[in-house]
């Protein structure tokens, strides 16, 4: 069967390790996988795409194509809409971060305060603000963008993260931010194993199976009480840090649940 990995040009270059493991998995499972980016047309042979990027409209296009799209776009519009993930946590009964959408520095009610834009990733569009001249710059850098306000939680500069296929945990990670209180790998911070406790396990399989989601990251932080926050979920979610610290094959993990999702529409 005939499918396709979709990345950004980008983002292809960065993942191409991970890219040519999903494309040896699928080989090994008779998926004939190829790697389509950027503003490249779906080939009229794709029975399904693997979506690795985080335009809503794209991934919902591909299924008005009639492919099997996976991670679905609606994992894909409420995973990178940091807001719509705290509401899904509402309806979910799971805790999160209480957010808000801030228009202005009058929006504050106490400080410090975490600032944040709704669609970003990677830590990088993350603000901790001290003082209302701190929020009008950041509010000032960021005019054409939602933002969103948390209250500030000490946390040790760490989160974990759970690594989902389908509705299984195969993996978790603990991450420490280094000179930073974002615990992004990807701005130098670390990762180990970490064993989920059983509500965090329960929690994050919970989501999966609300979002009906093929492959994600949830993130949690621990405040200082020892409660359990939901904090985001990530979609497109990496692999480094899940095979640095444990002995997962997620690229193999990954194809043989979209073998067994294809199997089923068959």
């Amino acid at each position: 069967m005939k499918g396709y990995i979709y990345y950004d040009e980008e983002d292809a270059v960065r993942n191409h390790w991970f890219i040519d493991e999903l494309i040896k998995e699928g080989f090994a499972k008779q998926l004939d996988v190829e790697l389509l980016t950027g503003d490249a047309d779906l080939p009229n042979d794709a029975k399904f795409v693997i979506y690795r990027g985080r335009d809503f409209g794209k991934s919902r296009q591909f299924e008005s194509d009639g492919v099997i799209v996976i991670n679905r776009s609606e994992v894909n519009r409420i995973a990178n809409d940091k807001l719509q993930t705290c509401e899904l946590a509402a309806i979910l009964g799971i805790p999160s971060i209480p957010t808000r959408r801030l228009n202005s520095s009058l929006d504050v009610r106490e400080y410090p305060v975490i600032i944040k834009t709704a669609d970003g990733h990677g830590g990088a569009d993350v603000h901790l603000c001290t003082t209302e001249a701190e929020v009008d710059e950041v509010v000032a850098h960021y005019a054409d963008r939602q933002l969103l306000i948390q209250p500030y939680i000490e946390h040790g500069s760490s989160d974990v993260r759970l690594y989902m296929i389908g509705n299984e945990v195969v993996g978790a990670v603990k991450r420490t931010g280094v000179g930073t209180f974002k615990a992004n790998v990807a701005l130098g911070g670390t990762a180990e194993r970490f064993v989920p406790p059983s509500p965090l396990r329960k929690f994050a399989v919970r989501i999966a199976k609300a979002l009906k989601s093929d492959y994600i990251g949830v993130d949690f932080i621990q405040n200082k009480d020892n409660v359990w926050l939901l904090n985001e979920l990530e979609d497109p979610v990496g692999a480094r840090s899940l095979y640095e610290t444990s002995e997962v094959n997620v690229a193999r993990e990954f194809m043989q649940h979209i073998c067994r999702k294809i199997e089923k529409t068959l």
